[in-house]
């Protein structure tokens, strides 16, 4: 044949059309439809679409206004949208309204660090101002974390965000304090709480991390000055320990009741008695004689003298080892019984100082032994304190590593008295950190203010989601229909809501519960600047008032003027004619930031100011950390508020790794910058990683994992391109077609199977699996079986072709599902997917409206039924085919498929399936049935169609047409008609 002939061959081939590029060109087109988004009101859009459905409301938990978005900021927020979409796609009303927590330390920690550059102390800076120049900075972040957020194609109520800085939400935060304070669920006292000498203020548990560190142990010796037992007077009760710097606060000593004891006489080298004598566990005996020896004489040694059990110890008093300096140190201290006493190390003796351990401080009280608050806020030991306080030159914070050194004052201190027995620099152990500046903080007693978790309280039991919704829209809630909730503690009730609500993953259930059931009273106060101030007015002995009225001007103020409404000029305003203003102090501290965030559901979902949310939420979803964090506080404020937790639902995502599983850290240079790739790939490619790990565990992101989540884009992004041009002028019209070919219906069954998977998976927050799904569903269903078998059809049938109809009609269904399910996931590329084919949405409408892929609802898909059995056999049967193809491929023996003669067991095929429907499955020349075990393959002798490429019998030399091209191209009309 000429090359003419060939030439005109080529052009009667129907090949797909579309003007959807291949290559994606995410980074310079996902700006431009994000904006295009904004310029229609597409969430607003689809608010009014929606409004009147069923809600389903996510409750943002507030990132902090505090830095660029980093891994895993956006992988919480892809995660967040990926369940407002689907929730939306499904039918519900499924608004999003982002928040950000701006109160804090670390806001508060940044600008004073602008002040020590500039030379400038922040103490002498009106309040005001300061506070001023936090929310100036926290504003500059919320800007910056908004426009990163939305470049991600995060879709939500963008112009109308919370922020807990805004006056109204900060009213709500001190009214939400005094409904505690009304209820007589606070109470001000002094205990140790977690303290960072660095930043000077009390600090949560969630604001610290934990890392390992090695410390200085040593064992003391604390001389017996009397006891029942008189053989021990004049013995030393030994104690270990591993922070020294709480020596010069020790006020007793601690036994266990059960802890067997031995009484020890020290013997030189001729084994005669040293007169030394010592008290230890029995069974930590050896170890204690260890630590000893690599102190002095390696072959120092010990006769027991007696056994005692600690009960036997009681009424027992020993003597400071510095006693000599007298005051504080001049009282015998006692040896107490302690249910914590271990024998799992040190000497089976603890040393008591209630300024700086829970367990200290509660034996101590319980035997009317008070705190001295010797440590002051930096850590240093206060001017008038007798042991390193006052003029000492090596007076320094506890914290640092020379005050504590063997070497170190303490030490050296204890060494000349004789009393350290060992120090050894070498205690390898895990101890809290601050979350902000890195420093290890310490237990320090101070005034705070607690909720009790153990008080018995009462409360008005949960409004109905009815009654809530009326009073939302402006109704209001009879009183006398509200009633008291039974009156457990608010640890109880809040156990019974941890049993309630749904965990997703179930571990996380464990996880909570086990916090709140071992958890202290829960500390509210801290000693800074910027945050919500704890408005009560006090007395000297600790007594608030707790009047309704007075409390109400003040949330009033608040409301009005935010944080800055609590000021000692405005008290009498506050307290009114019924209360003397000189009897009352107004307390300074400002409330723990997790009591902020723990408000938010108060805020956002009750107040009304965004009408389309509604209170209880239906899910929170945070990273596991915030067991401890934003739900544990969520949870405890609306448990003593409203008697039941503000939400149903917990979702929790671990956390991003790098690819080697390690620990992102700037230091380490292994981070991953979202910002970065988005610039550099697009932003569906990091949502599309997002929803493909398995974010309920700790998971990995880098450079080759990011590369093979581009080539699942790719996939799919060549799915929609293969759908878009076969489809090209396709108006929905099977013609006289008749009834679905078979494989048609089979694929429309896979279709119906994929989509009640993929709804179980949105509804159950498997987006893992949904993703997953819908990858391999485009690559092994569609591109690797049903487009591959069809595209002869396409390309070379005629227009009245029954089978290209038919195929044209399920790839239209094909489209208008996948484009569905695809729409949450890469939300840039099925908008552009979407106005490709219907371009005509990219305009206004006579109503203005504008048309969008995300304004769509879950497709109908139809119901069918096949034999997946047979399917599944004639499938496997296929595999093995291209199996024994494969080496006559690489061999050269074949070129392609088409030219293979395929022999098969007989066995092997189903019931109705002829031989040409085999050939057509696996696209060779013929198939035949054989008595083998295995498929055989040969290269046949037929000819080549020019047009189609098929080697046919009816081709009577290569490169003429076999019977169906010939009529086809014969027919002018039939080209016509096909826009070939």
């Amino acid at each position: 044949m000429t090359d003419e002939t060939k030439r005109d061959l080529k052009d009667t081939v129907f090949l797909p059309k579309t003007n959807f590029p291949m290559k994606a060109g995410l980074p310079q087109k996902e700006p431009g439809i994000a904006a295009r988004w904004e310029q229609i009101g597409l969430y607003d859009t689809l608010r009014d679409a929606r409004r009147g459905r069923e809600k389903f409301i996510l409750h943002d938990g507030p990132p902090y206004a505090n830095g660029d978005m980093h891994i895993g900021h956006a992988l919480n927020h892809i995660l967040k949208d990926m369940v407002c979409r689907t929730q939306n796609l499904l039918g519900k009303d499924a608004p999003y309204v982002p928040g950000w927590d701006c109160h804090g330390l670390p806001i508060e920690w940044k600008v004073e660090e602008q002040y020590r550059k500039k030379k400038l102390n922040k103490d002498e800076v009106p309040a005001a101002e300061f506070r001023a120049e936090c929310r100036a900075y926290a504003q500059s972040w919320v800007d910056v974390q908004r426009e990163q957020l939305k470049r991600l194609g995060i879709m939500g109520d963008w112009d109308h965000p919370y922020l807990t800085m805004d006056p109204q939400a900060e009213g709500t935060i001190v009214a939400e304090l005094l409904k505690f304070a009304e209820a007589g669920n606070l109470y001000r006292g002094s205990k140790p709480v977690m303290w960072s000498p660095v930043e000077k203020t009390a600090l949560a548990e969630a604001e610290v991390e934990y890392e390992d560190i090695t410390s200085t142990q040593i064992d003391v010796a604390f001389e017996i000055v009397e006891s029942p037992i008189p053989e021990l007077v004049g013995a030393h009760a030994v104690i270990w320990t591993t922070t020294p710097w709480t020596i010069p606060v020790n006020q007793a000593l601690s036994y266990g009741p059960e802890v067997d004891y031995v009484h020890l006489a020290e013997l030189d080298e001729m084994a005669e008695p040293t007169g030394r004598r010592f008290l230890v566990a029995r069974e930590l005996y050896k170890p204690f004689r260890e630590r000893i020896r690599t102190q002095g004489d390696p072959q120092q040694n010990y006769a027991t003298l007696d056994f005692y059990v600690g009960s036997d110890l009681a009424g027992t008093l020993a003597r400071h080892p510095m006693h000599h300096l007298g005051g504080f140190y001049a009282t015998p201290r006692p040896l107490l019984p302690g249910d914590f006493v271990t024998t799992d190390s040190g000497t089976g003796l603890v040393h008591m100082a209630p300024d700086h351990g829970e367990d200290d401080f509660d034996l101590c009280k319980a035997n009317g032994i008070n705190p001295v608050f010797a440590v002051m806020d930096d850590g240093r030991y206060r001017d008038d304190w007798e042991w390193l306080g006052g003029a000492d030159e090596r007076r320094m914070s506890v914290i640092n590593p020379k005050f504590n050194a063997p070497d170190g004052p303490i030490c050296s201190d204890l060494r000349e008295t004789g009393a350290l027995l060992a120090a050894s620099a070498d205690y390898a152990h895990s101890y809290p950190h601050s979350w902000r500046s890195k420093a290890k903080v310490i237990f320090r007693a101070t005034a705070q203010w607690f909720v009790p978790m153990d008080r018995v309280m009462e409360w008005i039991e949960p409004k109905t989601a009815t009654e809530k919704r009326w009073e939302n829209e402006g109704g209001a809630i009879d009183p006398a229909e509200e009633t008291l909730a039974a009156s457990p503690t608010l640890r109880e009730r809040a156990v019974e809501e941890i049993a309630r609500v749904e965990f997703i993953p179930e571990k996380g259930r464990n996880r909570i519960g086990a916090m709140v059931e071992g958890r202290p009273d829960w500390v509210l106060s801290r000693q800074r600047a910027w945050g919500v101030p704890i408005t009560l007015f006090v007395q000297p002995d600790g007594t608030y008032l707790a009047d309704p009225e007075v409390n109400a001007r003040i949330v009033a103020a608040v409301m009005q003027d935010g944080v800055d409404a609590w000021d000692e000029s405005r008290k009498a305003e506050y307290l009114g004619a019924s209360h003397n203003p000189d009897d009352w102090e107004m307390v300074t501290d400002i409330l723990d930031v997790w009591f902020d965030s723990g408000c938010t559901h108060a805020f956002v979902l009750e107040s009304g100011r965004w009408p389309d949310l509604q209170w209880p939420a239906n899910l929170y979803l945070e990273g596991s950390d915030q067991h401890r964090g934003w739900f544990q506080s969520s949870l405890l404020q609306s448990c003593a508020t409203r008697g039941r937790a503000p939400y149903d639902q917990v979702l929790t995502h671990g956390f991003t790794m790098d690819a080697k599983g390690k620990k992102m850290s700037k230091s380490l240079g292994n981070t991953i910058s979202p910002i970065t790739v988005m610039e550099q790939t697009g932003a569906d490619i990091i949502r599309l990683w997002a929803l493909s790990v398995d974010f309920t565990e700790d998971h990995r992101i880098g450079d080759e994992i990011l590369k093979g989540v581009g080539d699942q884009y790719r996939k799919l992004r060549n799915t929609f391109r293969y759908l878009l041009g076969a489809l090209d002028g396709f108006v929905g019209d099977m013609g006289d077609a008749g009834e679905l070919p078979e494989l048609e219906v089979y694929i429309l069954a896979l279709l119906a199977d994929l989509d009640k998977k993929l709804k179980a998976a949105a509804e159950a927050y498997d987006f893992n699996l949904y993703t997953r799904l819908l990858v391999d569903f485009c690559n092994e269903d569609l591109s690797a079986f049903y487009f591959d078998i069809r595209k002869d059809s396409l390309y070379c049938d005629g227009p009245d072709s029954v089978t290209r109809n038919a195929y044209r009609t399920v790839l239209d269904l094909l489209f208008h599902a996948l484009i569905r399910y695809a729409a949450p996931v890469l939300v840039f590329t099925a908008e552009e997917v979407w106005l490709t084919r219907y371009p005509e949405d990219a305009a206004a409408d006579d109503e203005g409206r504008h048309g969008s892929v995300h304004l769509l609802e879950w497709p109908s898909v139809p119901g069918v039924v096949v034999d997946h059995a047979k399917w599944n056999a004639l499938r496997s049967l296929r595999d093995q085919v291209n199996e024994a193809i494969e080496p006559l491929r690489r061999d050269k023996t074949i070129r392609s498929s088409l030219e293979a003669e395929v022999t098969v067991p007989a066995d092997a095929v189903p019931v109705g399936v002829s031989d040409a429907a085999l050939a057509e499955l696996f696209i060779t020349a013929t198939v035949t049935r054989g008595q083998g075990s295995g498929v055989t393959v040969t290269k046949t002798d037929h000819n080549k169609c020019g047009r189609c490429w098929r080697l046919l019998p009816d081709v009577a030399e290569d490169g003429a047409l076999c019977g169906r091209c010939d009529a086809v191209v014969s027919d002018g009309d039939m080209l016509e008609g096909m826009g070939a």
